[in-house]
Formats: C-alpha cells, sequence, structure tokens
C-alpha cells in the first residue's frame, strides 16, 4: 500500500511540474511577442534588441528552446525591415534547428508567418504563399487566445498584400477584412486606404485614410503606423493637388522618420520621393533636386551607416549565443571527463558536430553569395521589363540600382524633365531605338528626335556614340 501510494504521489507532482512548466513557457512567449511587437511599431531599436537579448537568456536558464527561437525570429524580422537579408537568414537558420523538433504550433506559426515576409521581399512571391499558407495551417492547431488573434492579424494582413502582387485584388480585399476585424491600431485602415487608392477608387480610399490619419494624430504616437499614415495622407493629397497639406503630411512623416528609422531604415526613401514629386509638381526644382539627393543618400549612405551598426549589434548577439552553447559544452566535456567510455563516445559525436558545422559554414558562404547574385539579377529583370511595359514606376525603380546616373545627369543639366530622365535611363538600359519606340508607342522619328535634343542639353559631341556615352558616364 505505501509503495502504492508513493507511486501515485510521484505521478501527481511530476503532473503539477510538467503544468507548472507549460504556464511559464506560455507567459515568456506572451511577454516577449507583446513587447517585441510595441518596440517594433514604436521603432524603438535599442529596446527590441536588449529585449531579445535578455529574454534570450532568460530562455537559457529556463532551458528553454523554443524561447530562444522567438528571440531569433523577432531578430531575423527587425533585419528584414532593414532589408538586411543576409543577416536574417542565419538568425532563421538557428531558429529552424530548434523548432524542426518543436511540436509547439504557435511558434511554427509565428516562424513561417516572418519567413514568408522574407521570400516575398525577395520576390519570392510563390515561396512566400507555401509558407504563409503553412503559418495558418499551424495557428488552426491553436486554442483561442490573443497570442493566437495577434498571430492571425499578421497571417491575414501578409496574405492579403500576397496576393495584391498577384493582382488577384478581390481575394486580397477578403483578407484585409479579414485581418481589420482584429486590428485597433490604425494599421489596416492604412492598408486598406493604399489597396483602395492604388487599385479600386480614388474616393472611397479618402475614408480609410484619414480614419488613420486621424487615429495616429489622436494616439500621438510618432511609431510605425503614424509613420504609414502620414506617408498615404501626404500621397492622397499631391493625388488632388493640395500641396501645402501634403507638405504639412509629408513633413511630419519625416520627423516620424527620424525617430523611427533605425527599425524602418527602408521608408525614408518614399517619403524623400512624396517629396520630390510634390515639389516637381509645384515647380520647386531646386527642392526637387534637393530631395531627389536626399533619396539616394537615403538608400546608399545612410542605410550603409546604420546597417554597420545593426551588423555589430547582431554579430554581438550571434556571439553571446556561441559563448553560451561553448559554456554549456565544456560542462558537458567535465561530465564526460569522469568516464573514459562516455569520453570516447561524445568525441567522436563533437567531431562530427564539427564537421557537420565547417560544411554548414560553407554551405552559407555559398548560399550568401548566390542570394546576392539573384538579387542583383532579379531587380535588373524587373526594371528592364517596367521599361518594356512603360510603366510609370520604371523611373522610381532604376533611380534605385542606378543612383549615381541620375544624379551625375543633373549635374551636367538640372533642368532635365522627368521624361527626359527615362528616356536616358531606356538608353543606359541599351534599348534601341526601335524598341523605344514600339514601348512608348511614338514614331520611330520623334525617338530620333528625342536624341538629338539631349545630345544639346547634355553637350554630347555628334562623333560621341549615345550608348558609349552613357555606359561611361
Amino acid at each position: 500500500m505505501i509503495r502504492i501510494f508513493l507511486s501515485v504521489l510521484l505521478i501527481i507532482l511530476m503532473s503539477c511540474h510538467s503544468s507548472s512548466r507549460k504556464e511559464t513557457e506560455k507567459n515568456f512567449d506572451i511577454s516577449l511577442l507583446k513587447k517585441n511587437e510595441k518596440f517594433r511599431l514604436a521603432g524603438e531599436y535599442d529596446s527590441l534588441i536588449n529585449l531579445n537579448k535578455s529574454y534570450y537568456k532568460k530562455a537559457d536558464k529556463m532551458n528553454y528552446s523554443d524561447g530562444k527561437a522567438l528571440c531569433y525570429i523577432n531578430l531575423a524580422e527587425l533585419n528584414i525591415s532593414l532589408e538586411n537579408y543576409q543577416k536574417s537568414q542565419v538568425l532563421f537558420d538557428n531558429a529552424k534547428d530548434i523548432l524542426d523538433d518543436s511540436e509547439d504550433p504557435i511558434h511554427k506559426a509565428r516562424f513561417y508567418n516572418v519567413y514568408a515576409r522574407f521570400n516575398f521581399e525577395l520576390r519570392r512571391v510563390d515561396k512566400a504563399f507555401e509558407y504563409n499558407n503553412e503559418a495558418m495551417r499551424s495557428i488552426q492547431k491553436v486554442s483561442s487566445s490573443e497570442l493566437k488573434n495577434d498571430l492571425l492579424f499578421s497571417i491575414y494582413f501578409r496574405q492579403a498584400i500576397y496576393f495584391v502582387r498577384k493582382k488577384e485584388y478581390e481575394k486580397a480585399l477578403f483578407f484585409f477584412n479579414k485581418a481589420n476585424k482584429l486590428d485597433n491600431t490604425g494599421l489596416m485602415d492604412c492598408a486598406i486606404s493604399d489597396y483602395i487608392y492604388m487599385h479600386k477608387n480614388k474616393d472611397s480610399a479618402y475614408k480609410y485614410v484619414t480614419l488613420a490619419y486621424n487615429k495616429a494624430n489622436r494616439s500621438g504616437k510618432a511609431d510605425g503606423i503614424a509613420l504609414y499614415a502620414h506617408t498615404i495622407m501626404g500621397e492622397y493629397y499631391i493625388t488632388y493637388k493640395q500641396y501645402d497639406k501634403a507638405e504639412e503630411a509629408l513633413k511630419k512623416a519625416l520627423e516620424i522618420n527620424e525617430k523611427t528609422k533605425r527599425i524602418y531604415a527602408y521608408y525614408g526613401k518614399y517619403i524623400y520621393n512624396d517629396l520630390r514629386t510634390l515639389y516637381e509638381r509645384t515647380g520647386d526644382k531646386e527642392k526637387a533636386y534637393f530631395y531627389l539627393k536626399a533619396y539616394t543618400d537615403a538608400y546608399y549612405k545612410t542605410n550603409t551607416s546604420l546597417l554597420a551598426t545593426i551588423n555589430q549589434d547582431m554579430e554581438s548577439f550571434i556571439e553571446e549565443t556561441r559563448k553560451d552553447a561553448d559554456h554549456h559544452k565544456s560542462r558537458i566535456y567535465w561530465i564526460i571527463s569522469l568516464s573514459f567510455i562516455g569520453l570516447c563516445l561524445l568525441g567522436g559525436y563533437a567531431w562530427r558536430i564539427i564537421r557537420v558545422l565547417r560544411k554548414r559554414k560553407k554551405v552559407l558562404a555559398m548560399e550568401a553569395e548566390s542570394l546576392t547574385v539573384r538579387m542583383n539579377d532579379n531587380k535588373q529583370e524587373e526594371i528592364i521589363e517596367l521599361g518594356k511595359k512603360n510603366d510609370p514606376e520604371f523611373l522610381n525603380r532604376f533611380q534605385e540600382v542606378y543612383p549615381d546616373f541620375i544624379e551625375r545627369l543633373l549635374t551636367i543639366n538640372p533642368a532635365l524633365e522627368s521624361s527626359e530622365l527615362t528616356f536616358c535611363a531606356m538608353l543606359k538600359l541599351h534599348f534601341t531605338s526601335k524598341e523605344i519606340a514600339s514601348y512608348t508607342l511614338v514614331q520611330h522619328r520623334t525617338v530620333q528626335q528625342k536624341k538629338y535634343r539631349l545630345r544639346k542639353k547634355l553637350n554630347i559631341p555628334g562623333e560621341t556614340d549615345l550608348y558609349y556615352f552613357f555606359d561611361t558616364l
């Protein structure tokens, strides 16, 4: 009887311990993810980094591997916003190594949702759908909770964006509305207004953009949502030629960007480009040129400086995790030393692990190099396709890939108009006169006349080949 009693008591104690541990891990997840999203939206870079460092150490003390994976995912997401894709890939790999052995669907849903966004930013739209659908399947296994709703919002929101890229607008609107039911921040009002403005009815968009704009002003927060709302509002005012209001909204967006740029480093260039458009429309060429130059500087110089600091922080975090791993390894070796047989077995195991890590390092280096090449090729193919379609976005995307080219043209002649810059861009890409005539729906003679006028404006000698001039500019 005593043995039976002790066995039952032991089972009860083990059950209580297991239940208590699960509750502790659940509280860890909720606290980490809530605070991380708060700091991300607020653009509080230092707070976000320190939060994930401290929670990583906490997870290590708890022996909670999934908790470490969540920290990796949070920092990978941060690096996506900073267009620091290679660092994101390393952090995703670390998270995946842990979650491959996890049974927790909410952690897998978080991973696949953010990894889908990573693939979308690299223009792998089909892969983005694949991973976001996997996130949706995982989240369906989770019982109702606030954390589930937060993740569902992000999954629906991303799915809508991916459908917009596929030009399946009805499906996009369906998921925008599903996400909107779970949102009280104003983010969805911005997204829906942007969607309707671009693909539906510009007047209908006013309802949503003003909702988001007013909500951002009432909150008084200078965060990512306010940044989005003021930028969208400024673009709306430009379209309807309310230039004073547009300038006010975009200048406010610039103020917010200054505070949040260490998380939303990519966003400043869009505001500069909007201001360039505004001043071109109002005929202020000096300011238009100033913001064109600010746009190129923001894309290359500022972001390069920021990424240098951010990379240092990421390396510091990864180095700390490596030291933790080394510390655990040294404890294991100390224990192994007590047994000769254990030492031999684990020594062989350690050697295999080192070989695997060496191979993994080579593979990562090759993948990083391949990723860089693919990204450059994709950008080049994209602007060529935009040029062939005579797409209004062609010049903007061209400026992102060749910022120095446009800047040098404007140095030679600051009075060049957008249409002339677009023509120069097509020549830079080696479009023939016949191709340009076909793509822009003009006669071949008109293209020749444009070339003649361009030679005069850029002081290009008659004996100099135009294509050679632009290649060597």
